[in-house]
C-alpha cells in the first residue's frame, strides 16, 4: 500500500473512532457507487450522513477542509444519493453530506479535527 492510500485509511479509521465516541452508528466504509465514493456512512441520532474524510500531514499544501472542490462535493451529493437508492431500508430518512478534516503535526498524532455538518445540500 503506498503511503498516500495508507495515510488515508488511517484518517478514515481516525475519522470512524471520532463519530462512534460522539454516538453515531457507523453503517459502512469506503461504499463505492456509480458516482464516486463515500469514506464513511453512518447514522447521527435518526440521520443518514455521507461523510467525506480529508487527512494533511502539517499545512504545508492548505488545510484539509480546503482539499474540497466543488465538484467533489456534487459527487458525494450524488453518491450519498445512490446509497440510499441501494439501501431501502434507509430510503425514509433524512440526510446530509459532511466533512471530517483531520490535520496531524510533524509527530503524526492528530493536531486538529474539523466537522464541518451539511458540508454540501442539493440546492
Amino acid at each position: 500500500m503506498n503511503r498516500q492510500r495508507h495515510l488515508g485509511r488511517r484518517g478514515e479509521e481516525h475519522a470512524a473512532r471520532w463519530l462512534q465516541e460522539r454516538g453515531w452508528v457507523i453503517l459502512d466504509r469506503n461504499w463505492r457507487g456509480s458516482a464516486g465514493e463515500l469514506d464513511v456512512v453512518a447514522l447521527d441520532g435518526e440521520v443518514l450522513v455521507g461523510v467525506e474524510v480529508k487527512l494533511r500531514r502539517g499545512e504545508e499544501f492548505g488545510a484539509a477542509e480546503e482539499a474540497i472542490t466543488p465538484s467533489k462535493l456534487t459527487r458525494l451529493l450524488q453518491t450519498t444519493s445512490e446509497y440510499l437508492l441501494h439501501h431501502a431500508e434507509h430510503s425514509e430518512r433524512l440526510w446530509r453530506v459532511d466533512l471530517l478534516a483531520i490535520t496531524l503535526d510533524a509527530r503524526g498524532r492528530v493536531q486538529r479535527v474539523i466537522h464541518v455538518e451539511n458540508a454540501v445540500t442539493g440546492e
